[in-house]
Parts: structure tokens; C-alpha cells; sequence
């Protein structure tokens, strides 16, 4: 039997974290229209997606290729924006370039030439993010900070993307001062980016924090949370 969705309790979720997200850009001399809110619907229904897009969120990310295709069929999102925000292998290029409006999870020259290729193909311009694995850690995903530079060179010369900014998952996944640490370094790298490219002012998405870590974040300058179990709950 599909699970219906407790559409009141998802209101009071979003509506809760609308104000966490308001109390916290204050907290930095913010204004809340700064930061979007991203909702994480990773192994979430149709049903669940639909119902939360008459919500206040901005925007819905996906970290599957499949559960993309079959929510987007569904007209799940309801003509709110949608980014791909998981792990992206190269023979799945062909399925999400096109089909989201910006792919955050860019790591590699080799994705980023896949990805370029097949908006050239598709006769579009994708809008990318690159993900920095800002902590060196083995166990994660994401480009060295001294790999950032020449994927930023390439993408320049690649008229079938956009660079929108940067992506990170951090080590610690709460609002301690050591995610701050690591979310203000993301800051600073940004900033070094526009510094480096002053004629491209599009460049200036920072998307960081999750549900844990999203006051750390907004505190450090995120302009985009991507927020799951806050608003859906825990997966069964």
C-alpha cells in the first residue's frame, strides 16, 4: 500500500526550518532571502515530492539518476527548480545533463568534459557546481582545492556550461566550530574564485550544510542548504 503524506506535519517541518533559516541569517547580518532552501528527496516518493513542492522550499535535489527520471515523470516537482546533488558517473551523463537546471556534483575533468559534451549535444548550456572535498578525506567525493583551478580554466573554455560555484560536504555534520571552520574555508575559496574571474558575477552559489550543519553553514556564508531529514523525516 503507497504511503500517503502527512501533508500538515511537512508544512510544520518546513515552517520550522524557514524560521531556523531566518533566525540564523540574522545571527550574521543576513537577510533569509539569501539562502535557498534545497530539499533533499533521496529515496522519497512521488507522492512525498509532489506534496512537499506546494511547500515554502525553493528547490529539490537529487542524489539518484533513476529516482530523477521517475520523479521528474511524475511531475513531482511541480515547475520548482531541481539540481542533481549526488554522485554523478559519466555513463549516466546522458540522462541528467538537460534535465536539471544545475548539476552541483561536478568533481573531475572527466565528468565536466561528459557533461560539456553532452549539453553541446543537447544544443543547451548546463549550469554546474564544482564539489571540493574541503577536508582531504578518502572516504568522500569531491575535488582538492588545488584540482578546482584548472577544471575552472577547462569550463571557461566550454560554451555548453556555466559555472554557478561551489558544493561541499564538510567532515563534521553539525553546527560545532570546527564545521564553521570548514564552511568559513569554502567562503574564502569562493570569494578567491570571483577575485580570480571578476567579469563572471554568476559565479555565486555556495551550497553547504545539511540538516545537521545548516545554521554552521548559513552562519558561514551558504547561500543554498540542502535539507532531507528535516523535512521528510527519517528514511524507513
Amino acid at each position: 500500500m503507497m504511503h500517503t503524506p502527512d501533508i500538515a506535519l511537512l508544512a510544520d517541518r518546513v515552517a520550522d526550518l524557514r524560521a531556523q533559516i531566518a533566525q540564523a541569517a540574522a545571527q550574521a547580518g543576513r537577510k533569509p532571502e539569501e539562502i535557498k532552501l534545497c530539499a533533499a528527496c533521496k529515496s522519497r516518493t512521488s507522492q512525498e515530492v509532489r506534496a512537499s513542492a506546494a511547500l515554502a522550499i525553493d528547490l529539490f535535489g537529487e542524489n539518484r539518476m533513476q529516482e530523477l527520471v521517475a520523479h521528474a515523470a511524475d511531475d513531482a516537482y511541480q515547475g520548482k527548480p531541481c539540481h542533481f546533488i549526488g554522485h554523478l558517473q559519466t555513463n549516466k551523463v546522458r540522462r541528467v545533463v538537460g534535465l536539471v537546471d544545475i548539476i552541483q556534483s561536478v568533481n573531475s575533468q572527466r565528468l565536466l568534459c561528459a557533461i560539456a559534451a553532452e549539453a553541446a549535444k543537447k544544443d543547451i548550456v548546463q549550469d554546474i557546481l564544482f564539489e571540493i572535498n574541503i577536508g582531504d578525506e578518502d572516504s568522500k567525493m569531491g575535488a582538492s582545492t588545488q584540482a578546482l583551478w584548472p577544471m575552472l580554466d577547462a569550463a571557461a573554455a566550454l560554451p555548453s556550461l556555466r559555472v554557478r560555484g561551489l558544493m561541499a560536504i564538510p567532515p563534521s555534520f553539525d553546527n560545532s566550530p570546527e564545521s564553521r571552520r570548514y564552511f568559513a574555508l569554502m567562503r574564502e575559496l569562493l570569494a578567491k574564485v570571483n577575485t580570480r574571474y571578476p567579469d563572471e558575477p554568476h559565479i555565486n552559489i555556495l551550497s553547504m550544510g545539511m540538516t545537521d550543519s545548516f545554521i554552521a553553514a548559513i552562519q558561514e556564508g551558504a547561500t543554498l542548504v540542502r535539507v532531507g531529514t528535516a523535512i521528510y523525516g527519517k528514511r524507513g
